[in-house]
């Protein structure tokens, strides 16, 4: 049954070799192992906007292996779009036009970061956005999404908050007051704290999240790559 719901694998391997191999072997991929035996790509991207046709301007990313951070295994570039800047966008994420201005193009950047998650699984917060933009981008340049499973750190904390407050009879009015944004989470679990809005100091972020999320469930019975894909692989899938 969840291999069903796994709609991003599809029925048939894509054409591109990479892609191929990479679908294989997430459709063979033992789910009942528990977390710590499997590698995870955590990334987060920075964007014009967040409309269809507006385009990732970085993308930043840390591995995780035995549920610790690779410290010196990271990936983080600035992109630089085919249309210009937005003034807006700016505002946000900080980057400039003249810091991308000689930046690679998506194009470019894409095989490395290809290269870099390779058969890991993928971690993000909010992550059906990001994934939205990236299999958009990996379907013009090589016509197909990526397989690599996801899991979704938001849907990881509502889950957990769940937990916490399931035997409280005010846990309702709790949940929904309760902000699920990566710097509320931070300050609520006294995690180390990054700047926000950098691709990859919210894949940092991101990742001493998760671990501390992976860690928190564990007593609770969330144990296997299976719970907390049930858990995590519930996030909406953007276009």
């Amino acid at each position: 049954m969840l291999r069903k719901l796994l709609g991003h694998l599809g029925l048939a391997p894509p054409a591109h070799p990479t892609f191929a191999e990479n679908w294989r072997y997430f459709k063979e991929l033992s789910l009942n192992k528990p977390l710590a035996d499997y590698e995870f790509i955590v990334f987060d991207t920075e964007l014009t906007g967040l409309e269809r046709h507006d385009e990732i301007v970085s993308i930043g990313a840390v591995r995780i292996r035995n549920l610790q951070i690779m410290v010196g295994d990271t990936f983080y570039v600035k992109v630089k779009p085919q249309k210009k800047l937005p003034k807006k966008t700016t505002l946000i994420h900080r980057i400039t036009p003249q810091e991308i201005e000689n930046a690679p193009p998506l194009s470019t950047v894409l095989p490395k970061f290809i290269a870099y998650c390779g058969k890991s699984l993928l971690v993000g917060h909010y992550i059906g956005l990001d994934i939205a933009y990236l299999n958009q981008a990996y379907r013009h340049h090589y016509g197909a999404p990526v397989s690599n499973f996801c899991l979704d750190t938001m849907r990881m904390a509502q889950t957990y908050t769940e937990m916490q407050w399931q035997l409280h009879l005010d846990h309702l009015q709790t949940e929904a007051s309760a902000s699920y944004s990566l710097a509320a989470l931070n300050t609520r679990y006294k995690l180390p704290e990054f700047t926000h809005h950098n691709a990859y100091e919210d894949a940092l972020q991101t990742a001493y999240l998760f671990i501390f999320l992976v860690k928190k469930m564990k007593p609770k019975g969330v144990i296997s790559l299976r719970d907390f894909l049930k858990i995590g692989q519930t996030w909406r899938i953007f276009f």
